[in-house]
């Protein structure tokens, strides 16, 4: 556990279909879902799939890489591809990109985005202390662009750039991830000025 942040790698148990519905999905991990809601309380579990040929996915990209923040924690389970969560903590913003098998819980009120790629594959259970599930009160702080497009250039090559920036991160460990975030966060304050609150 660093600055609130939990996480932790559970085992997976099976790919899922191509046409696997929000039912299915739920029902295949059950188990999961069931220890998470009675350790920890939540009432509502959803599942989120995107593919790349998703209709909703530049509207849902666009709307998930805004900056923002929730009033209850933000638990995340990754059962299938990835995606990159962007945690802007005091003067540090943390890359931690999620994968298969894991499980993430982002405290209630902290600054953040989440990026899918331009290119999405991720299927991930949330898990939700209200009924009405995924509620943001956005920042409206620009970061999210800025930083973005830093890691846009110096993380990826040329040819990466233009295709989904996640990618850039696929095989690379962890705890690099992070370390490219935190080095990298005087370069957006010098692209950008100093960093708003």
């Amino acid at each position: 556990r660093t600055r609130g942040i939990a996480f932790e790698q559970w085992p997976t148990r099976r790919s899922l279909t191509r046409g696997a519905d929000q039912a299915e999905i739920l029902s295949v991990y059950a188990d999961e879902i069931n220890r998470i809601q009675t350790i920890e309380g939540y009432v509502t579990v959803d599942a989120i799939r995107m593919h790349p040929d998703h209709p909703e996915r530049t509207a849902l990209r666009s709307k998930f890489l805004a900056e923002h923040i929730h009033s209850e924690n933000e638990v995340r389970f990754f059962v299938e591809g990835q995606g990159l969560f962007c945690l802007h903590i005091n003067e540090e913003v943390l890359l931690v990109l999620c994968e298969q098998g894991d499980l993430i819980h982002v405290p209630a009120g902290t600054r953040h985005w989440f990026d899918m790629g331009s290119a999405p594959s991720f299927c991930a259970l949330r898990f939700f202390n209200n009924n009405a599930g995924w509620v943001a009160r956005f920042t409206g702080n620009p970061i999210a662009d800025r930083y973005r497009d830093l890691i846009e250039t110096r993380a990826c090559t040329p040819a990466k750039s233009a295709a989904s920036w996640c990618s850039c991160f696929v095989g690379m460990p962890r705890w690099l991830v992070v370390l490219l975030a935190c080095s990298a966060i005087s370069n957006v304050q010098a692209m950008a000025g100093p960093m708003p609150d």
